[in-house]
């Protein structure tokens, strides 16, 4: 069965830098398109990254532009989240996630059918 295994989070200031990293089983994410969406406690699943498969192309949400930046490396089978400028408000949990074929407008929860376990980011002052 497919497997997305999430790792790179943790404690960081503000103003800080992480790299997520997200490896796929069972899934190429050369022909997948991989997301990442955050969930804080008491909040719903949010978008944050996208980037599709054949010419990566990418989306963000407006709170992370700028700061955070989705690539992937197909030799690897990994898709990365660099975050820098980290804020207070980014603390959250992390979720990796894909969907096989190529979709320029994926940025809800129900677009995406495989989802890795997450992974904690906490953003103090």
């Amino acid at each position: 069965q497919v497997q997305l295994v999430e790792s790179g989070g943790g404690l960081v200031q503000a103003g800080g830098s992480l790299r997520l990293s997200c490896a796929a089983s069972r899934l190429s994410f050369r022909l997948s398109t991989t997301a990442w969406f955050r969930q804080a406690p008491g909040k719903e699943r949010e978008f944050v990254a996208m980037i599709t498969w054949y010419d990566e192309r990418t989306k963000y949400a407006d709170s992370v532009t700028g700061r955070f930046t989705i690539s992937r490396d197909n030799a690897k089978n990994t898709v990365y989240l660099q975050m820098d400028s980290l804020k207070l408000e980014d603390t959250a949990v992390y979720y990796c996630a894909a969907v096989q074929g190529y979709k320029t407008q994926a940025m809800r929860v129900m677009d995406y059918n495989y989802w890795g376990q997450g992974t904690q980011v906490t953003v103090s002052s």
